[in-house]
C-alpha cells in the first residue's frame, strides 16, 4: 500500500440530490426521420483536469453502477488486499460476462483465500454475455454466485477482510470496516463526499457521486504512477481489457483501439473513459439505455482528439428494417461530431 501522507486530499462538499438536468445527446434515426432521442449528461476533461466540454448535468448525484468498480479496486489495494496478479485484479474491477476465462480466475482468487462460492454474498445470477447465458442453461445450470458478473469484486472483498482480520460476515454492511475503508478512497479520489448510499444490483454498497467527480477520479488512475495502488489497477484493466469485460464486449475493443484507454462502463447507460495524459470523458444516459452509451462516449472522445477514424467503428449503431440498415443511432446535439464519420 502506499504511504497514505502522499495521496489523501481532503474531499470537497457532496453533490446536489436533484432531478438532473439531462439533455438531448443522441438521435435514433430510421429513413431520414428522428425516431427516438436519448437524453443524457456528458463531460469532457481537458488533460490538466479543466472542463473542455460539458452537455447536461454533470454536478447531480448520481450512481455509477459498475464504472465506479475501478476506483473500489484501488480502495481494496489501500485497505490491504494481498496483491493479486494482473488478471486478478483486472477481475476485482470487472463486470465480467461469465466466460470460462473469467471464471477460472476467480475460481483461482476463492482457492488461494480457502473460500468457496458459497462464501461469496453476490447475489446469483446468469453470465452476463448472451452466449455465454445460453450455453449455461444448456448444460442445465441455474443462477449462480460465481457467474455473476461482479464475483471477482466480491472475491477481492472477502480476502481484503481476511488479511485485516476483520469479519467476514456482514462484509457487504455499509458499516462494515471494509466499506467504510471503501467509501473513503471514493471520496479521496472523487474529490467530493458521498451523497447517498444505496444498495447494487449484486448486494454491495453503491456511493452516488456527480459525473464530473467519477470523470476526475478516473483521470487520476489513468495517469498514476506504475508503483501506485491506483497506476496498478489502470495497468490491470489496460493489460486485460476482455477480463474487465468480455470478449466481443464494446468496452475491451474500445480498449484495445485507443493506446492506453482506460475504460470502465456501468448499468443504466453510464461509461467512463480516460486517456494517460489526463484527458477523460464521462457520460450518464439518461434512460440508461446502454445501446446510447458507446456512440456518445466515442462523440466525447473525439472532442479529446482521439482519431475519428479509430473511433469510427463505435460512433454509430445501425438502425435495421427487413434485415437491412434503414438508419443509424448517433450522437447528436451538442454533441454531434466535430469530425463526420
Amino acid at each position: 500500500m502506499n504511504d497514505p501522507t502522499t495521496r489523501r486530499r481532503t474531499p470537497g462538499e457532496a453533490p446536489a440530490v436533484r432531478a438532473p438536468g439531462h439533455v438531448p445527446l443522441a438521435h435514433v434515426v430510421r429513413g431520414g426521420v428522428v425516431e427516438g432521442v436519448h437524453h443524457g449528461s456528458v463531460v469532457v476533461l481537458a488533460a490538466d483536469g479543466g472542463v473542455e466540454f460539458l452537455a447536461g448535468d454533470i454536478e447531480a448525484a448520481f450512481y455509477p453502477r459498475s464504472a465506479l468498480k475501478p476506483l473500489q479496486a484501488v480502495a481494496l489495494l489501500r485497505a490491504g488486499l494481498p496483491l493479486p496478479d494482473d488478471e486478478a485484479l483486472a477481475l476485482t474491477a470487472a463486470s465480467h460476462s461469465g466466460e470460462e476465462i473469467h471464471l477460472a480466475v476467480v475460481r483461482r482468487m476463492l482457492a488461494s483465500a480457502g473460500l468457496t462460492e458459497d462464501d461469496l454474498g453476490n447475489t446469483p445470477d446468469l453470465p452476463y454475455g448472451a452466449e455465454q447465458r445460453d450455453a449455461w442453461l444448456r448444460r442445465g445450470l441455474g443462477p449462480s454466485r460465481l457467474a455473476q458478473n461482479c464475483s471477482g469484486k466480491h472475491v477481492s472483498m472477502l480476502r481484503t477482510a481476511q488479511a485485516r482480520q476483520w469479519p467476514t460476515a456482514g462484509y457487504l454492511d455499509p458499516g462494515h470496516p471494509l466499506q467504510k475503508e471503501i467509501a473513503g478512497t471514493v471520496e479521496e479520489l472523487t474529490g467530493q463526499r458521498i451523497a447517498r448510499v444505496t444498495v447494487d444490483g449484486c448486494g454491495a454498497p453503491l456511493f452516488s457521486v456527480s459525473l464530473h467527480g467519477l470523470t476526475r477520479a478516473v483521470a487520476r488512475l489513468a495517469t498514476a504512477a506504475p508503483d501506485t495502488d491506483e497506476g496498478r489497477v489502470a495497468h490491470a484493466m489496460r493489460a486485460h481489457p476482455e477480463l474487465v469485460s468480455g470478449t466481443g464486449r464494446d468496452v475491451a475493443a474500445l480498449m484495445r483501439a485507443v493506446p492506453g484507454l482506460l475504460a470502465k462502463d456501468g448499468f443504466e447507460g453510464v461509461q467512463v473513459a480516460a486517456l494517460p495524459d489526463g484527458r477523460a470523458v464521462g457520460v450518464k444516459i439518461a434512460d440508461g439505455a446502454d445501446r446510447a452509451r458507446m456512440p456518445v462516449t466515442a462523440a466525447a472522445l473525439a472532442r479529446c482528439g482521439v482519431d475519428p477514424d479509430v473511433l469510427a467503428p463505435f460512433a454509430r449503431t445501425p438502425v435495421t428494417g427487413g434485415g437491412r440498415e434503414v438508419g443509424s443511432l448517433r450522437a447528436a446535439g451538442a454533441l454531434a461530431p466535430v469530425t463526420p464519420w
